[in-house]
């Protein structure tokens, strides 16, 4: 009886390694941004972000992960899980948009670094329960409409 587990747990632990070997597992633990343009759908998304203002200051992950070293692995497992499903099943979603839990990540991140402006800001007018990327939508990504690839969206 115990030889058939050994066997299946020494297979799967096989083709788990054969499968991060082959991925090239490491390069999505990092901040590289090129890792998130593995996939051509991010095409529109990465261009936009290198011809943008943020390219000189952030990455991918100071924006869309949070900087706590367990929970931005933890979002990171979650998306790669999801990225992997939708790609291997083909339900990829056109337009790429960021889920509500992302948008909340974003957001504290935006305060993170802007804290001084932010500050400022809310001691005003403001209402807090928007988001800075309703308004600034363009500052992280480029103004959407500029590329020329065919599926990226016009209307927000």
């Amino acid at each position: 009886m115990r030889l058939p587990i050994l066997v299946g747990v020494i297979c799967l632990i096989a083709v788990l390694g054969v499968g991060m070997w082959v991925s090239n597992f490491t390069v999505y633990l990092g901040d590289d941004p090129t890792t998130c343009n593995n996939c051509h759908v991010m095409d529109d998304v990465y261009e936009g972000w290198y011809h943008a203002g943020h390219k000189a200051w952030a990455t991918c992950n100071d924006c869309h992960t949070p900087h706590a070293f367990i929970p931005k692995y933890l979002v990171k497992a979650r998306s790669g899980f999801n990225h992997v499903t939708a790609f291997t099943f083909g339900h990829i979603p056109s337009p790429l948009r960021a889920k509500p839990s992302t948008d909340k990540i974003i957001q504290e991140n935006c305060v993170r670094c802007h804290e001084d402006t932010v500050e400022t800001i809310m001691a005003g007018p403001m209402q807090e329960e928007r988001y800075c990327f309703e308004c600034h939508r363009s500052v992280a990504h480029g103004a959407r409409g500029i590329s020329i690839l065919p599926y990226q969206d016009k209307t927000r």
